[in-house]
């Protein structure tokens, strides 16, 4: 399978779209899905998806498109979760509790095995089976369980303190729920959720009278 130096980043996450899609094929017993069909599901030309697809190598068979289970298979390992990951969510405030407690990130591979907070009156209480540890414990446990991603759910003010904290414990990539940017230094890799900006996106939409995914508009 080819990896090039340099994948765009609307590819990438145009692949999570293509995952999506293809599972939900499975589900329904689809066996085999057309480059034209699979781009049509999500508002893409076949041409797209060729195109993204072929990024990382030849997928399709002559007189058959794309088979479901193969192309699932494939895109999983392009996409790195075809293996778990643990991961730890450090803040256990209303945003960390609802992750805490999504049963579909283990179904997608990413394991919550320890959960974090400084607040003396949350530290030792269960959420959805897991004790919450003091930050005191972030290190060792870091190491302890072999965590390679941090969920930070922390107010902005301390998230670049924690997000150091992380990075100097091991953890190779961040979640950022904060609504701040962080500096990692290309340490780590960081993908953000900002809830503010996805609002103001689909405000920009409403108010132009515009419709469907806004992501998908205009990207290569």
């Amino acid at each position: 399978m080819a990896r090039p130096q340099r994948i765009p980043r609307p590819t990438v996450k145009r692949l999570s779209l293509y995952l999506r899609e293809l599972e939900d094929l499975a589900e329904h017993q689809h066996e085999t899905i057309s480059s034209k069909r699979l781009g049509a599901a999500l508002g893409l030309t076949d041409a797209q998806v060729r195109k993204d697809l072929a990024y990382f190598g030849q997928f399709g068979h002559p007189g058959v498109g794309y088979r479901v289970p193969e192309l699932i298979g494939q895109l999983r390992k392009i996409l790195g979760t075809d293996r778990n990951w643990n991961a730890a969510v450090v803040g256990a405030g209303n945003v960390g509790r609802a992750i805490i407690a999504y049963q579909r990130f283990r179904r997608k591979g990413f394991d919550v095995v320890a959960v974090f907070d400084d607040d003396p009156a949350i530290i030792d209480r269960e959420i959805a089976g897991h004790r919450v540890r003091s930050m005191s414990d972030l290190a060792r446990l870091v190491r302890e369980l072999d965590i390679k991603i941090g969920v930070l759910t922390v107010p902005a003010a301390v998230a670049q303190e924690v997000t150091d904290r992380l990075i100097a414990a091991g953890v190779r990539g961040i979640l950022n729920f904060a609504p701040v940017r962080l500096d990692v230094h290309d340490a780590v890799a960081v993908a953000s959720v900002d809830f503010s900006v996805a609002l103001e996106q689909l405000a920009f939409q409403i108010s132009l009278g515009v419709t469907g995914s806004l992501d998908e508009k205009g990207e290569e």
